[in-house]
């Protein structure tokens, strides 16, 4: 199952993330993973979320706080998205990024986890064909985190 992100469109003006993430703060969301980039006029925010009222449930994905960014005229829309372990050698990344290169995956962005000291980094990947990066990922034993990233 492919983990749910977040992508929210912001104005580029002083303060707009800190509002975005200062609104789900105050609902109890937490971004577990965030890639802010800009451009001219705009910058695109990509999220993944845990919703602690959610976060027993066999499957939490980002409802609660897509529904807030709606009620606060936010412009989101939500997507699959990997989420990997980076392996714990020199060059690990390469572990990922190789097999998906030979497998002509492109990978639109990649971004990792918030607060995972002393322990694998994780990435999240947005790729054009996620069903076959997963398998590709797999067959590779890279180990995909799933539902328990909202949990982290």
């Amino acid at each position: 199952m492919a983990v749910k992100q977040i992508s929210v469109l912001l104005g580029n003006i002083p303060g707009t993330l800190s509002r975005l993430t200062n609104i789900l703060d105050k609902e109890d969301i937490t971004a577990k993973a965030l890639l802010a980039a800009s451009a001219a006029e705009s910058s695109m925010v990509r999220m993944v979320v845990n919703d602690p009222e959610r976060a027993r449930m066999v499957v939490n994905d980002p409802e609660r706080a897509a529904a807030i960014l709606e009620s606060f005229g936010f412009n989101y829309e939500v997507t699959p998205v990997l989420a990997a372990e980076v392996p714990l050698h020199p060059g690990g990344i390469n572990a990922i990024l190789n097999p998906l290169t030979k497998a002509e995956i492109n990978i639109h962005y990649l971004y990792t986890t918030i607060n995972r000291i002393g322990e694998e980094t994780i990435v999240i990947l947005g790729v054009d064909k996620i069903d076959e990066a997963r398998e590709v990922l797999q067959r590779n034993w890279i180990h995909l985190i799933e539902d328990e990233i909202y949990s982290l």
